[in-house]
């Protein structure tokens, strides 16, 4: 006879290695307090539906707050053979307030039950990721507004392409980042929808009142077809993108820091806190961090192709494969979450070197495109302008130095049209100066996008107001 809380049709014990291998409190515990909270809120809505009276309803909160203080205190009696969170806790909370334990799944499936604690889960993880995020980028305005004045080389193939300002370069990441809270935002919308009611698959013959139970959990609205809402996954795919996206920007900058961090560029100097020594050169300064972080960036990725692998051949409606659902998001929670927090603190002790930045803007002739807008704005042809501008370049590569250092006489053998203007306007300082078109460069540009950050930073999340 099986002793399972579903076992009535049953003869046999399941084997010990069916358990092992399927059952999911290993990792699903972890959304213990979703669980009681959408069980507290059924409890509520089947004492106010009539369903159960409202004293039983309050019989099963009160045990329900008592097992959350056994889970949080450490003294919770998990059990394996129960498999799941839902299992455990409803056996628990029925050793604790009696029969009555029993009614909690009245109208109720596993598979709506899940799928609200799945839902709730994620969107709290969103709510964090969204916090840590702007935190980031809040970060990134303040180094920002530090270095207005900084220069460095900006890059097109990884080669000088421009100069730009330092303060430029990094508001490039807080819109990135501003951009993955407006994700989240959006994404979260999508994700705090409550499913339960759909019981099994098919609705239920219950008087249920799904909108009280959403509005009990702060939840943006109910299901619209029971099927779709216990089969659907959308939802986590949607969030693990969001998380791969976030990744992917923070891999970006973490690979700029490890070359800048490299002397050779010397732009940056890590803090100690956030880098690590070799066990055999003495002398070496890792930037660690910062490659773990862009090496746990494939492992986002790939917990979002975990999902879509798993999903892609499931027929309506649940089918056991989706209890695989939650290990990837799990791990992506813990990786965005931390890798936020630690670059928001690994930034802020960062010290950018603007005269070794300074010395590169030498090395790549980086004031090319001013040379070649000059000539234009004399009259020339672009193209034409482009063509005498990469003989200048090529006579200065010849004599060893900087366009600025060609003589005169030298640049206007390229062209008579060329003045002694033309100093002015290859001087690095003056060509970000010049780029105050909106998203440009130049420092009107730059203040406009402080501004506007600040104001961004300085309102509310949603869930907060």
């Amino acid at each position: 006879m099986s002793d399972k809380p579903w076992g009535g049709r049953f003869k046999e014990r399941t084997s010990g290695a069916v358990e092992a291998y399927t059952e999911s409190i290993s990792f699903d515990g972890e959304l213990y307090a979703q669980d009681i909270a959408g069980s507290k809120a059924h409890a509520r809505m089947l004492g106010r539906q009539g369903v159960i009276s409202p004293s039983e309803a309050e019989l099963l909160i009160s045990g329900l707050d008592q097992v959350r203080t056994e889970i949080e205190a450490g003294t919770f009696p998990w059990r394996q053979e129960l498999e799941d969170v839902h299992m455990n806790i409803e056996t628990r909370l029925t050793e604790i307030v009696g029969e009555v334990g029993k009614k909690l799944h009245t109208g109720r499936s596993r598979n709506d039950q899940v799928c609200l604690d799945f839902r709730l889960y994620v969107s709290d993880g969103l709510r964090r990721w969204a916090v840590l995020a702007r935190k980031l980028c809040g970060v990134y305005l303040e180094q920002a507004r530090k270095h207005t004045d900084v220069l460095l080389p900006g890059c097109t193939h990884m080669q000088p392409a421009q100069p730009v300002s330092l303060a430029h370069h990094l508001l490039a990441y807080a819109w990135m980042f501003k951009r993955d809270v407006e994700r989240i935002l959006d994404c979260e919308k999508r994700v705090r929808i409550s499913p339960l009611g759909a019981a099994a698959l098919a609705g239920t013959t219950y008087p249920l009142d799904p909108a009280f139970v959403a509005e009990q959990l702060g939840m943006y609205g109910t299901f619209s077809n029971s099927m779709d809402a216990v089969a659907d996954r959308d939802f986590a795919l949607e969030a693990l993108f969001c998380g791969a996206v976030i990744m992917a920007h923070l891999s970006r900058f973490c690979e700029e820091l490890v070359w800048w961090a490299n002397p050779q560029f010397g732009f940056v100097t890590l803090s100690d806190a956030h880098s690590t020594g070799s066990s055999i050169m003495p002398q070496k300064k890792n930037p660690d961090v910062a490659e773990i972080m862009r090496g746990k960036t494939g492992r986002a990725y790939g917990n979002l192709i975990n999902l879509f692998t798993t999903l892609k051949g499931l027929p309506l409606t649940y089918n056991r494969d989706l209890q695989e659902d939650k290990i990837p998001f799990l791990d992506t929670d813990k990786t965005v979450q931390n890798s936020l927090a630690l670059m928001a603190d690994m930034l802020a002790a960062t010290t950018f070197n603007a005269s070794r930045m300074r010395r590169a803007l030498s090395a790549g002739y980086l004031n090319a495109t001013e040379l070649a807008d000059y000539l234009a704005s004399r009259g020339i042809p672009f193209r034409e302008a482009h063509h005498i501008t990469g003989r200048a370049v090529a006579l200065a590569e010849e004599k060893g130095v900087g366009l600025e250092d060609l003589s005169l006489e030298e640049l206007r053998s390229l062209s008579p049209l060329i003045e002694n203007d033309v100093y002015t306007v290859l001087d690095y300082d003056t060509a970000v100066r010049r780029r105050n078109i909106h998203g440009g460069t130049g420092p009107e540009s730059v203040s406009f996008q402080i501004r506007e950050l600040e104001a961004w930073l300085s309102s509310s999340l949603p869930w907060e107001a």
